[in-house]
C-alpha cells in the first residue's frame, strides 16, 4: 500500500518525536516471519514501554537526520523493523529476547546515546539488567552494613540476656 505525502510527513513527524526522546534504536531484519510471531513481539515491545515500528527505509533515514542516531542510517536496507525506546536498554531487550527464540529475526544494527552498535553490541546491551533491577541491587548493597550492624546488636543482646539467665 502506497502512501501519499502526507502520510508519509505524518509518518516521519510520528517516528521523529520517538527518535527525540529515545536512548536506543535497534535494527532488525524481520524476512521470513510469521505474522501471529510479529504480533506476539508487538505485544512484548508494547508491555516493555517499547516503540516497535516496520518503516520504510527512506522514511527511517529521514526521521533520524540531524540527530545523535543519524549514522544508523547506513544500516537501513532490507527489511526493517525499527525499536525504538527512551529506556537504554528496553529496546535492545525486546529484539535480543525475541531472536533467541526466532531465528528469523536476525539483529543488525543499533545505536546508544548516539554510538554505534553491532549485532555483539546489541546483545552485550540487552544483558545489562533494567534500571528498576539495578535500583534494587543499589538499595539491597546499602541496606548490607545496617542488617549486619543490627544482627550483631541483636547477637550482642541474646548473649547479654543468656549471661543474666545463667546467673
Amino acid at each position: 500500500m502506497s502512501l501519499n505525502l502526507n502520510d508519509k510527513k505524518a509518518v516521519v513527524a510520528e517516528v521523529s518525536a520517538k527518535v527525540a526522546n529515545a536512548q536506543t534504536i535497534v535494527v532488525a531484519e524481520y524476512r521470513g516471519i510469521q505474522v501471529g510471531h510479529l504480533t506476539q513481539l508487538r505485544a512484548n515491545a508494547r508491555t516493555q514501554g517499547v516503540y516497535l515500528r516496520v518503516l520504510k527505509n527512506t522514511l527511517a533515514r529521514r526521521a533520524v537526520e540531524g540527530t545523535a542516531f543519524a549514522d544508523l542510517a547506513s544500516q537501513m536496507t532490507g527489511p526493517l523493523i525499527y525499536s525504538i525506546s527512551e529506556d537504554a536498554v528496553a529496546a535492545a531487550k525486546v529484539i535480543n529476547d525475541f531472536a533467541k527464540t526466532n531465528d528469523k529475526l536476525v539483529v543488525k544494527a543499533g545505536n546508544f546515546a548516539g554510538k554505534s552498535l553491532d549485532k555483539a553490541g546489541v546483545q552485550a546491551l540487552a544483558n545489562i539488567p533494567s534500571r528498576e533491577v539495578l535500583l534494587a541491587q543499589v538499595v539491597g548493597m546499602m541496606q548490607m552494613p545496617i542488617a549486619g550492624f543490627v544482627r550483631g546488636l541483636a547477637a550482642l543482646a541474646a548473649k547479654k540476656e543468656a549471661e543474666t539467665t545463667a546467673a
